[in-house]
């Protein structure tokens, strides 16, 4: 494998500080183009510092002195704004764009680097939830690699490599969350910091509350559809505690292949990177008998709506996901700020979903325009239920 010089957008954050560490156990094979950041100045510069890439972005702009002055003595090339994000991925070095933005932030720098021919490896689910026909149609047309870093994602393509069968039916694995197996009635006095408290993997704050409401998993059922080329109903979900079994994949003769390891995003980051090579790693190897029993379970789609609110969207295409997608981010931001409660999220999803009128056939523009409307549109209904 040729040494791979990779674009991290979003390095501090926890995929892109564990992609370091990647990048740091095999200096040989990988080079640091691009890192990014929206807000973490200290961290950010002391990636720099370490990984003297071409080029730094600190998206936003009030920072934008901090960081050109810490990294003056360097040829780094410091720039801000969300523009930035986009003109950085341009870089002509650059193999791999590591995309680990939280949000839609990261659609338009993923449409860039997809057209300039870079290959993407995709943590945020949120460009294909978004916007999955259009990415998935460049991907195509610029003959690039869109490489899976979800774990459940990275399983089911692992599982299919060299597979020529079609699937039948493919099963992404949830955890279930802090509050698995509550009641609705249960889930209207939960707080904000039971939410955080993720029973098996360690994230940022808004992937941990999507966990918990399981619209983590429903961004994950409409990612995986576009990434593998499936009907709503190909894709299943199961709860399995343990987090040891990351998906399965059934083929049309019934067969199964299921991809597993203890949770550690590392290793599907590895992956990503060094596809379609495996690398030796130190990583803390899987042991049966440290877990004799692997359970499953149903996810309770009347207690947990999200997930359901996001297999009815995929199923109704046209801007759906989008408008849902722009919703979810609003009322997590409003829950991380004790706006709005619990359950509360999920309705005012819905609400937005009613009142944003669906379109078909989308450009890139359109898009963008009713994640702002849909944004506007939660904004206000969390300001009216405040209000009252």
């Amino acid at each position: 494998m040729k040494k791979k010089n990779i674009a991290i957008l979003g390095s501090t954050g926890s995929i892109g500080t564990q992609a370091l560490d990647v990048v740091r156990a095999f200096p040989e094979k990988f080079s640091v183009s691009v890192l990014t950041a929206g807000n973490n100045v200290s961290l950010l510069i002391e990636q720099a510092l370490a990984f003297l890439p071409k080029i730094v972005v600190i998206v936003n702009e009030k920072h934008y002195a901090t960081v050109k002055e810490a990294l003056a003595a360097t040829s780094i090339c410091v720039m801000s704004g969300e523009s930035a994000l986009v003109e950085a991925v341009e870089l002509q070095e650059i193999d791999v764009v590591l995309n680990a933005i939280v949000g839609s932030a990261g659609l338009k720098p993923t449409v860039r680097a997809i057209q300039k021919g870079k290959d993407i490896a995709l943590a945020n689910k949120e460009t294909l939830v978004v916007a999955g026909e259009l990415i998935m149609g460049l991907v195509e047309q610029h003959n690039v690699k869109m490489l899976p870093v979800d774990s459940e994602h990275s399983a089911i393509f692992q599982c299919l490599v060299g597979e020529p069968s079609p699937i039948e039916k493919i099963y992404l694995t949830a955890s279930g969350g802090p509050f698995r197996g509550m009641s609705t009635q249960e889930l209207e006095s939960v707080t904000l910091a039971q939410a955080l408290k993720h029973p098996n993997w360690s994230m940022g704050a808004k992937i941990t509350i999507d966990s918990a409401s399981l619209m983590n998993k429903g961004l994950e059922v409409i990612e995986a559809k576009w990434l593998f080329g499936l009907e709503p109903n190909q894709v299943d979900v199961i709860v399995h505690p343990q987090s040891i079994i990351h998906s399965l994949v059934q083929f049309e003769d019934g067969s199964m292949k299921a991809q597993m390891g203890l949770p550690d995003m590392k290793l599907p980051i590895q992956y990503a990177l060094t596809y379609p090579n495996r690398f030796k790693n130190d990583f803390k190897r899987f042991n049966f008998v440290d877990y004799p029993s692997l359970t499953f379970e149903k996810p309770d789609l009347e207690s947990f709506r999200n997930l359901q609110i996001a297999y009815d969207t995929l199923a109704a295409g046209g801007n759906r996901c989008c408008v849902m997608n722009a919703a979810n981010e609003v009322v997590v931001e409003a829950f991380l700020k004790n706006e709005v409660s619990f359950l509360g999220m999920s309705s005012i999803i819905e609400e937005t979903l009613c009142q944003v009128k669906n379109q078909y056939n989308l450009s890139l523009e359109d898009y963008i325009a009713f994640d702002s409307e849909s944004r506007r549109v939660a904004r206000n209904l969390i300001f009216n239920t405040v209000k009252h």
